[in-house]
């Protein structure tokens, strides 16, 4: 008798187990109910979730709106921002544990105003829109001129603009603020040319208030071979900016991106290189500055094996694995060390393939300080990558790769997650969104198979293993995820725009 009871204890447990690992496997996702004036071409931000409220802004042409879900996603709230003027060029948002910050820009006459806006975790304005920074123009202005960055720990936010009228200098604006938005510091700096075709690009701030961005010089004015590049960097509460020269070795680069390191005080310049002009993609090229000691930690390259380049190629050769692969992103680890996040993307017309020094690049036009990334999604369609076509031009997507490095920039491991993705005139249904579940980072992204697309998500470890989770599901047929722009609003819970016949929805899964 006593043996019956001790085995009914070992099958309930086991069975209470089971039910426990079932329920941690599982996906939970929850679908928003359809707003008829949601259709697919609106503009929205996932702003985020504060206390127990999931904030989204919606645009409708001229008419701007606050809209409050509860966490069963049904909306509690439409909050029209009557305050703002009838035509802005931008809405950005930065979110804090209580309240959220909404930068927007508008033009009156011949001024451009760059302004902010305070607002509660219910969606509701607190206080007037704060004036942050005015420029003349002589011009009806169809897109903004401002740019507004903050900190890692969203303490520090700058607000800066670039001009270029004169060839041989150019004039950065640098406006940093607290979280408060009380003004810190203003500064205009004129950072000479040292070709005619330079542009200023990249600007960061970090957790001190520091800025830093790069100056880089292409081949040609209409080429994106870069063959100079340097780091400026200005102390927070100084007027004055250092240039650092970065030595390329007899390399061009293409696609630079800057990475702040809060932990350790460094700065990290990264891009893939090529030996020769337009030529195929050799590796990937890194630069390291400490600033504690104004020193370089260190200037390498990481050329890529035969190995490596035969799992990255997708349908290209080996030598030109690489080609069509663009820095999505970076991550920071606390030894120093970072690892980079890439993905192959690229686009067709009438079956001519445009490969990556093809796609059209100005980072900085005459009074617009808007930057642009060297990728084929980068102009000129729209972020939702809506366009007018003479042609169908299909947009593809395919493989992810991940290389680690340590602090000495010696490559630990890489990995590829495969893909294959592909639309026509848009790329909001491919792509892949990021999430990180702090033992793991996580990609997820729809996998197109057998017709069918079924929302997937994997992940890796740090040491470099892919988990392969199980199918997502409980996915209720006709609605199509656009997981490039989700946003991660929990440990493990995300907000996904979805299409569903016309409209734009949202989900949150809870992984």
């Amino acid at each position: 008798m006593v043996k019956i009871v001790v085995m009914k204890k070992v099958v309930l447990l086991f069975f209470g187990i089971s039910l426990i690992a079932l329920k941690l496997s599982a996906q939970e996702i929850t679908y928003s109910e359809l707003d008829r004036d949601d259709m697919r071409s609106i503009d929205y931000e996932i702003i985020g979730k504060i206390n127990d409220n999931i904030l989204i802004y919606k645009g409708y042409r001229d008419m701007h709106f606050i809209c409050v879900y509860d966490q069963d996603m049904k909306m509690t709230s439409k909050l029209k921002m009557d305050f703002l003027p009838d035509h802005i060029f931008n809405a950005d948002f930065l979110q804090y544990p209580d309240h959220f910050l909404m930068f927007y820009e508008y033009q009156k006459r011949n001024i451009l105003y760059c302004m902010a806006v305070n607002f509660d975790g219910s969606g509701k304005k607190m206080g007037d829109p704060v004036q942050l920074d005015t420029t003349e123009v002589s011009f009806a202005a169809s897109n903004k001129i401002y740019n507004v960055v903050n900190s890692e720990d969203k303490q520090k936010i700058l607000v800066f603009k670039v001009t270029n009228k004169n060839e041989k200098m150019h004039a950065a604006t640098t406006i940093l603020f607290d979280k408060n938005l009380s003004l810190l510091k203003k500064t205009r700096m004129l950072v000479p040319s040292v070709e005619r075709n330079d542009v200023l690009s990249n600007f960061e701030v970090d957790n001190d208030g520091d800025v830093i961005f790069i100056r880089s010089s292409a081949t040609s004015q209409n080429d994106n071979n870069i063959n100079k590049i340097a780091l400026i960097t200005k102390a927070a509460y100084s007027d004055n900016f250092i240039i650092n020269d970065v030595k390329l070795n007899n390399v061009y680069l293409d696609d630079i991106h800057v990475k702040i390191d809060n932990f350790n005080k460094h700065y990290l310049i990264t891009s893939f290189y090529s030996k020769q002009k337009r030529g195929n993609v050799d590796g990937l090229f890194s630069y390291m500055w400490d600033e504690h000691t104004n020193k370089e930690i260190f200037n390498g390259r990481t050329e890529f094996s035969d190995n490596f380049r035969g799992e990255a190629r997708g349908e290209n050769t080996v030598k030109m694995a690489f080609n069509d692969y663009f820095i999505k992103h970076i991550v920071m680890k606390k030894d120093g060390g970072y690892i980079i996040i890439t993905e192959a993307e690229y686009t067709t017309s009438r079956g001519n393939t445009s490969n990556r020094w093809d796609y059209y690049n100005s980072p900085y036009s005459p009074l617009n300080g808007y930057y642009l990334y060297n990728s084929p999604y980068s102009y000129p369609w729209s972020r939702y990558g809506y366009g007018s076509y003479t042609n169908v031009t299909r947009f593809y997507a395919d493989n992810i790769s991940i290389l680690s490095f340590d602090e000495k920039n010696k490559m630990e491991w890489s990995n590829i997650i495969g893909k294959s993705q592909y639309d026509d005139n848009t790329d909001i249904l491919i792509g892949y969104g990021l999430m990180n579940f702090g033992n793991a980072i996580h990609f997820l992204f729809n996998d197109q198979a057998k017709r069918q697309t079924i929302l997937t998500e994997q992940g890796i470890t740090p040491d470099g293993q892919i988990v392969r989770s199980p199918t997502i599901r409980n996915l209720d047929k006709g609605y199509e995820f656009m997981p490039k722009q989700l946003k991660q609003i929990g440990a493990r819970v995300a907000i996904v725009p979805c299409q569903y016949r016309n409209y734009t929805c949202f989900a949150k899964i809870e992984f």
